[in-house]
């Protein structure tokens, strides 16, 4: 892989992570034109990677709000923690019981199945799209409330983050957000509470990849092939980590602006357009 390619992606992951049309349709869309497999463990390492630069630009510039709302006491820490806590284990759930589901019905158990290999399929990809846009123009469409976000609100966004798992084209932060809107929760500290989420979430896929690289490297050794060279991968993975940070700062900055002036349901139209689009070149 070629450093501008790497480039190209890390822009349009930074740009498209953190806005809720899916980063990871945009960026296997982006492999696919440029002839890349992004179900290989190569490419999928280097997507959880350019994930990881916009986790820190998630962390960056919500910082200060986190601060003011979540550490603002120790009674507010272990009240926030706890939803945190809350959403994340009803991901992991709905995550694994997605995944049983799937690898039983539709790969016949198949050893070999891992999710990764769902996401080549274009067509999934545009249907997760149109849901995905459909729920962000019905979620835009509800007056602002100012309820706050209980443990069962939080139960319910972490359960809709995990259907967003397997399918890329769901946009994860269109989802958790939209879901926040739908329980009355402002929509700003819907979006602060979303990427909080996607904080937590990160670091544990990134170890699922890495380890799943590491074997990869090992299996084509072991067979007489080229062995996969998980430190040379690793170099081009940081590199697109950090412009995808910095593209992730610009395009944060876009969406509180747009879901503070009543422009979420814009997102959602790009998202039925962009599921066109997917079609036409799959």
């Amino acid at each position: 892989m070629h450093y501008f390619q790497i480039l190209i992606l890390a822009v349009v992951q930074g740009a498209a992570e953190l806005l809720p049309v899916s980063s990871s349709a945009h960026v296997i869309v982006a492999e696919k034109l440029m002839g890349l497999d992004p179900t290989t463990p190569e490419m999928t390492m280097l997507l959880v990677m350019l994930h990881t630069g916009t986790m820190f630009a998630a962390i960056v510039y919500f910082w200060r709000a986190w601060i003011t709302t979540y550490f603002a006491s120790f009674s507010a820490f272990r009240t926030h923690a706890l939803r945190i806590v809350a959403a994340t284990a009803a991901t992991g759930v709905v995550g694994l019981a997605l995944l049983f589901i799937i690898k039983h019905f539709f790969f016949r158990n198949a050893s070999s199945f891992e999710i990764e290999h769902l996401f080549g399929n274009t067509r999934l990809m545009a249907v997760s799209l149109v849901v995905g846009g459909v729920f962000i123009i019905l979620a835009s469409r509800l007056r602002e409330r100012s309820e706050d976000l209980t443990l069962r609100g939080s139960i319910w966004i972490g359960a809709v983050q995990g259907l967003c798992l397997p399918f890329r084209g769901f946009s994860r932060s269109g989802a958790t957000i939209s879901t926040g809107m739908v329980l009355g929760v402002p929509r700003r500290r819907a979006e602060e509470f979303s990427f909080a989420l996607a904080v937590v979430l990160t670091p544990p896929v990134i170890a699922k990849e890495a380890w799943r690289l590491y074997k990869a490297a090992h299996l084509q050794a072991a067979g007489g092939g080229h062995a996969v060279n998980f430190m040379h991968q690793m170099g081009p993975s940081l590199i697109g980590m950090v412009f995808s940070f910095l593209a992730g700062l610009v395009a944060l900055r876009w969406l509180s602006k747009w879901l503070e002036q009543g422009r979420w349901h814009y997102f959602g139209i790009y998202c039925l357009a962009a599921a066109g689009v997917v079609l036409a070149i799959g």
